[in-house]
């Protein structure tokens, strides 16, 4: 009844021809509608670049409690945060090297990061603040000084030339790939001196686990049942496709395996994969029942989001492609939720794709949040941060929070370059009602306060006139939300007859450089690069 009011109010100002902003009173206090269920809005941080609460240089577990109000204060009344209720973390356990895929410890925090008294209380202030928190599993491979390894290693060394292992003696030397004669396979390395090789995909400090092994699978039940326990709300899972690299129905296996487990444990536990192919194979994955997989065809700088807003492709194929994965996806696993990105810390940053455009950078994040399921973003995307080359450290630099005071800023990950900010940092743009951050704040309380945008049936508007236009609605239960985006560099008129919504009234808005929506009864001006919602 509340929104039939309002869509009233909102009617009434139109016709009188009215710019939206006359009835933005009203249109804020609309109280947002966030349903307790998997469909999230993440924050992707890697904790060593974020924030450091004791002034050692290093982001740890403690300044991410600290930043958690910024994230999200839990507080539905006011307008202080970003409006986050997910967030991953990246790989927190002990590790040797910055990044920390290469994990020695599945049972404990890296000494940089803190302690597990730590990560209890981070997990108690994110649900305080009705905020999910996940975690990354790295179970393609641990490090080379993993006590699995190290001792399945020395093993082998120790036996006889020509001599066979025995698990009865060792059972680590079958939780690996371990084989004679693979010299000179660049995925394989020596076991020091002896004539066994192992198998790494990535690097030779990140043996790969033998997931065939009935013994390691309990070992990674085992892990993921502690941290279950601990509180966390799920798993992001790393370079699922390499379970075994290029036989997608072995790892569809491993990932059902894993999901069925975990779903034992939590039935409302929520897995993440990273699976690095076209829609396609994502679809041949969901068949594991996996809750989520990274939409990697909507993403990056050559993925469907950045050709729309670049006027690569047509508008219309950007929410039709929308229609067809879901279409895609749904018919593998009916109870999917979507993970759509635009970044992550292996990517070029968002700046980096759009050559630092700032309404483009906008749009593209306004487009992500217009996405269904649960979109993803990383750490500094909100203010625009930059990245250079192909180097990884340089796509995880420490996080802009001032230039004035010092407070909490890391230090960069040894071995990155020095890369120029573009944009202001976090103190400045909060006060900037036009900053890339208020664009986010905006986006994402856009997509709170209606879940039928996460959660919504699609359906593609595709007999449009205009060009650079793209229209859809999305239904969800009773509700229908009517979406049109504008990727054009000038103003545009749209007629809601034209495109079926003639009897839907704006709602919400976005535009990249705070521009108003003008509208009448029977149409819409809308400016470069904005979005309208209509109910």
């Amino acid at each position: 009844m509340k929104r039939k009011v309002q869509a009233l109010i909102l009617t009434i100002c139109l016709v009188a021809g009215s710019f939206l902003t006359a009835c933005s009173k009203e249109k804020n206090v609309e109280a947002l509608n966030i349903v307790d269920d998997n469909y999230r809005n993440y924050y992707e941080i890697f904790v060593g670049s974020f924030y450091d609460s004791d002034g050692n240089g290093t982001g740890d577990l403690q300044g991410v409690i600290q930043k958690l109000d910024y994230i999200n204060d839990g507080d539905d009344k006011t307008d202080t945060d970003l409006g986050f209720n997910g967030i991953w973390l990246m790989p927190i356990m002990p590790s040797d090297s910055y990044h920390k895929y290469d994990v020695k410890d599945y049972y404990d925090i890296d000494k940089s990061y803190g302690t597990m008294e730590d990560m209890e209380q981070l997990i108690e202030g994110c649900h305080k603040r009705g905020i999910k928190l996940i975690i990354d599993m790295v179970f393609n491979h641990t490090s080379a000084s993993h006590p699995w390894f190290t001792e399945a290693c020395d093993y082998l060394k120790s036996l006889p030339e020509g001599a066979e292992p025995d698990a009865s003696q060792c059972k680590y030397v079958n939780y690996y790939n371990f084989a004679k004669d693979k010299g000179g396979v660049n995925t394989w390395h020596q076991v020091g001196n002896s004539e066994w090789y192992y198998e790494c995909v990535f690097w030779d400090q990140m043996p790969d686990l033998n997931l065939g092994n009935e013994d390691v699978r309990n070992e990674i039940e085992n892990i993921a049942t502690f941290w279950l326990d601990k509180g966390v709300d799920g798993f992001r899972l790393d370079a699922a496709k390499e379970y075994y690299s290029g036989e997608v129905d072995r790892n569809v296996e491993v990932l059902s395996w894993f999901t069925n487990y975990v779903k034992s444990v939590d039935k409302d536990a929520y897995v993440v994969a990273e699976v690095w192919e076209k829609s396609d194979t994502i679809a041949k994955y969901y068949a594991s029942g996996i809750t989520s997989l990274f939409d990697f065809p909507m993403s990056q700088s050559d993925g469907r989001i950045a050709k729309t807003v670049r006027g690569v492709a047509d508008d219309k194929s950007f929410t039709e492609a929308l229609e067809a994965f879901d279409s895609k996806y749904r018919a593998q696993n009916p109870a999917y939720i979507d993970a759509p990105f635009l970044s992550n810390h292996d990517t070029a940053r968002v700046g980096a794709q759009y050559a630092y455009n700032e309404n483009q950078m906008k749009y593209a994040a306004g487009l992500l949040m217009t996405e269904s399921g649960s979109p993803f973003v990383y750490y500094g995307e909100e203010i625009g941060m930059a990245s250079s080359g192909k180097k990884d450290e340089n796509k995880r630099l420490a996080m802009y929070w001032s230039d004035d005071d010092k407070t909490g800023i890391a230090n960069d990950p040894v071995g990155a370059d020095k890369v120029k900010q573009k944009f202001e940092p976090v103190d400045k743009q909060i006060e900037d009602e036009n900053s890339i951050y208020n664009y986010y704040k905006k986006a994402i309380r856009i997509r709170n306060t209606y879940p039928e945008i996460a959660r919504g049936t699609i359906q593609a508007v595709k007999d449009i006139k205009q060009k650079n236009v793209s229209a859809m609605t999305k239904t969800w239960k009773d509700d229908t939300i009517g979406i049109i985006c504008n990727s054009s560099e000038k103003e545009v008129k749209i007629s809601l007859k034209d495109i079926g919504m003639e009897k839907m009234s704006v709602c919400n808005y976005l535009t990249v450089d705070g521009s108003e929506i003008t509208s009448t009864k029977e149409e819409i001006k809308m400016p470069a690069y904005s979005i309208v919602f209509l109910k």
